[in-house]
């Protein structure tokens, strides 16, 4: 059925493409035109041929369009201030807009293409192109598409072509996703004091929010900042990831191995999209990359493998301002006044246009998390955003593609300094792995920390990275190291590496366990903690390691085939329920009744059972583990030892039986799954829809202590019937003497229009724990009997 659906799509593509002629399995562009081929193979996975980059460029706009161009144009309406004009105008969208219209009058995307052009101070012209080309693609599959067949964007007015600018605005979006971002609202609800003795004038908006200074009613709260202030580290909400590598030590031929397992949300403009990019001789790079970004971001070439995981270090760093008496909008440096920029920034509504004036210094903009960073009469508080001038990523990616070895990524990383909020886990053909978190990080070392946070912010520097610098004086600002790529960040030589034949492995926490043999300790704390607690993932992705490489975790042999990787990774045990189910079986047959937080009493005896009865894992046959989860979510794993930096993949381990809020968190599970049997079957309860399909979906949730990380939103007595966020694309490969080898899939599949033929196949295919395998070489991809070979191509008129 699949190679009769795919050849009547590729024929419908025929019509639209400029018909390039074909050498060698290689497109050629027609004198200055645009020209690339295009070979789907099963799961409509694009390997994309062309003889430069700008038609390497075509080819992936062109593709991404026909599989998710709603996603990419849901995009350009963020980036471009548009969401409250085209979609609701809540409170989300308006403060989105109001941030992306600011960046917009700053020009902040411009800004990020101006000098040489090195790939180090602006973007190389190999970049450029690939953008060009990208916008040429998506265009032109939008010029030759008679209808667009997705209905989540077919008819509607703001699908429209695209400009190089629009995908610049994007990375920048992608870019600062951790830091300005993520403090959005905070900037937009930034606004001075009210002067005692003044009138508060009326808002002009028709809003109910208290009124700001500026005339404007002001946005009563900042949830989006607040969640910012309030997370342990820095690692972006909604995001996460679990990454081995593997060197010749751990791996059964002695090849190196990698697994990537970022956990991702399921919907929307983060989705992964799978693809394999070639311009012979210059570029040849298999994996993965968000939907809407030309190149692969990670993934693997014939010798070198990597993967990314979200990163605990900080993006931006606060600084206190000493304001001018009597003047909020100044602020004292070295002793003199200096005045803040204000600007009115307007979006557009339905309802007519809202603005807010809004404010910078020379830091950065000025940010406002009520009840943390107050905007008083005496200090307020701005950013430094290290991320928002980040114009290297793309030439970052680039040159990662085209490492021979861990050694020469890991100088490329060292010159290049490009990646925003994530952590390189990475192997090569010569059994070499390596770990190192050469994110973008504000040069905060101990000695500016000791001298510039003020006493009452050093608790929350040491607690959770965030530095709140002295802003009055210059003797605080980031300054240089002598090894960065550019001033304001971390060099090389302050940021955590370690490479070795053995193994490195990261499931978010902070570097420091990255091979517990070899701890990686002394850095600074904005990168993240050292000798401190780690989470039951990372103890659980570490003890699979050990146990596969003694072979002492029920499969057969020692050490590592990608099979077996693939094995471990789905084999979705519960690393929580394996520590305490026991203990908490007992102390629940002991006393089968609990008060719940509510003060209502709860019989436990059904929870028992099913807690007695369930298998310790997530799989779909596996029965009460959504009540573990729900115990877990609700606070219960509780533990009566204390952590030791000693011993931190075993402690805490023993549930603390007599903490009555153990008690209260398993009567509060049991009330939240009413009407839930709860010795269901995991199949029976989480699901994924596909139409009027819902796929079975395994996997888990971090609190409880699983690897493969599913996060579905629970629906009172229906079970978990969309997975919101978790593994996302998995790839397990072995760079072997003969080509790369190995298993991949993208779980929710590579499109997300409903009437693709690629919108479910591979939602199936991880259902059943399946596998795509690897197709890097042509004898591998020829093999695929689902091939389907296209040209797309443009000429310049």
């Amino acid at each position: 059925m699949r190679p009769r659906r795919l050849a009547a799509a590729v024929t419908a593509l025929g019509l639209v493409a400029a018909g390039p002629t074909v050498t060698g399995g290689t497109a050629v562009a027609h004198g200055r035109g645009y020209s690339a081929l295009i070979q789907r193979a099963s799961y409509g996975v694009p390997h994309i041929t062309a003889r430069d980059f700008a038609s390497l460029g075509f080819g992936v706009g062109y593709a991404q369009a026909e599989d998710n161009v709603c996603l990419i144009a849901e995009q350009m309406v963020t980036v471009n201030a548009q969401r409250s004009r085209w979609f609701a105008a809540d409170a989300r969208n308006v403060s989105s807009d109001l941030f992306h219209q600011k960046a917009i009058d700053d020009r902040a995307a411009e800004r990020l293409l101006v000098g040489p052009r090195d790939g180090l101070r602006s973007p190389s012209n190999e970049v450029r192109d690939q953008i060009r080309g990208f916008v040429a693609g998506y265009n032109a599959y939008l010029r030759g598409a008679k209808t667009i067949t997705d209905p989540a964007c077919a008819g509607k007015p703001w699908v429209r072509p695209i400009t190089e600018l629009d995908v610049w605005r994007a990375n920048w979006a992608r870019m600062v996703r951790a830091s300005s971002g993520a403090l959005a609202d905070g900037i937009v609800a930034a606004a001075p004091p009210v002067t005692n003795g003044s009138s508060a004038p009326s808002a002009t908006n028709g809003s109910s929010a208290p009124p700001r200074a500026d005339g404007t009613s002001a946005p009563a709260s900042a949830p989006q900042a607040e969640a910012v202030v309030a997370a342990r580290d820095g690692a972006p909400a909604g995001v996460g990831s679990n990454a081995y590598g593997l060197g010749r030590d751990a791996t059964a031929s002695g090849a190196g191995m990698l697994l990537a397992n970022p956990h991702f949300p399921w919907d929307g403009a983060e989705r992964f999209y799978r693809m394999h990019l070639k311009v012979p001789g210059r570029y040849d790079v298999e994996g993965a990359a968000l939907v809407g970004d030309p190149l692969v971001e990670i993934g693997h070439n014939g010798r070198v493998a990597w993967s990314h995981t979200v990163s605990t270090a900080r993006r931006f760093v606060w600084h206190r301002l000493t304001l001018v008496p009597g003047d909020p909008t100044s602020y004292l440096y070295d002793g003199q006044p200096r005045k803040m920029t204000a600007r009115t920034v307007t979006a557009q509504t339905p309802g007519g246009p809202v603005s807010r004036t809004l404010y910078d210094t020379h830091f950065g903009p000025v940010v406002v998390v009520p009840g943390r960073f107050d905007w008083t009469a005496q200090a307020a508080y701005a950013i430094t955003d290290v991320n928002a001038t980040n114009n290297r990523a793309l030439d970052g990616w680039l040159a990662m593609g085209r490492a021979r070895s861990v050694g020469e990524l890991r100088a490329v990383l060292d010159r290049r300094q490009f990646l925003p909020w994530v952590n390189v886990i990475a192997a090569d053909r010569d059994g070499r792995a390596l770990y190192a978190d050469h994110s973008v990080v504000p040069r905060v070392t101990g000695s500016l920390a000791a001298a510039c946070i003020p006493a009452p912010f050093q608790p929350l520097y040491a607690t959770s990275g965030q530095a709140v610098l002295d802003g009055s004086r210059s003797a605080c600002e980031l300054g240089r190291d002598p090894d960065a790529a550019v001033p304001g960040i971390l060099g090389p030589a302050n940021l955590p590496t370690l490479v070795g034949s053995d193994y490195v492995t990261n499931s978010n926490d902070s570097y420091w366990l990255a091979n517990p043999a070899r701890p990686l300790e002394g850095y600074p704390r904005i990168i993240g903690d050292e000798r401190t607690e780690r989470s039951l993932r990372t103890r659980l992705g570490v003890h699979q390691v050990r146990q596969r490489l003694a072979g002492t975790d029920g499969l057969l042999g020692k050490g590592f085939t990608t099979g077996k990787l693939w094995d471990v990774t789905l084999g979705n045990r519960a690393y929580g329920g394996e520590l305490v189910r026991d203990d908490l079986v007992r102390a629940c047959e002991a006393q089968p009744t609990a008060t719940a937080s509510d003060g209502t009493t709860v019989d436990l005896t059904a929870a028992c059972a099913a807690l007695r009865g369930w298998d310790l894992r997530v799989d779909l046959g596996s029965r009460g583990a959504h009540l573990f989860t729900e115990f877990a979510l609700a606070g219960g794993l509780r533990f009566a030892d204390p952590f030791d930096p000693a011993a931190p993949l075993n402690t805490p381990s023993r549930l603390a039986v007599d903490d009555p809020r153990v008690r209260t968190a398993l009567a509060d599970a049991v009330r939240k799954l009413a009407g839930i049997p709860l010795d269901a079957r995991l199949r029976d309860i989480q699901t994924e829809p596909r139409g009027t399909e819902r796929i079975p979906i395994h996997g888990g949730r971090a609190e409880a202590g699983v690897f493969n990380m599913i996060i579905g939103v629970l629906q009172p007595g229906v079970g978990y019937p969309k997975v919101r966020h978790g593994t996302s694309f998995l790839m397990a490969v072995e760079l072997g003497r003969n080509g790369p080898s190995g298993r991949q899939i993208l779980t929710y599949s590579q499109s997300a229009n409903p009437n693709s033929p690629w919108y479910a196949d591979q939602t199936r295919l991880y259902s059943g724990k399946g596998w795509d395998t690897i197709k890097f070489t042509e004898q591998q991809l020829k093999a695929d009997p689902n091939l389907v070979t296209y040209q797309v191509g443009e000429r310049h008129h």
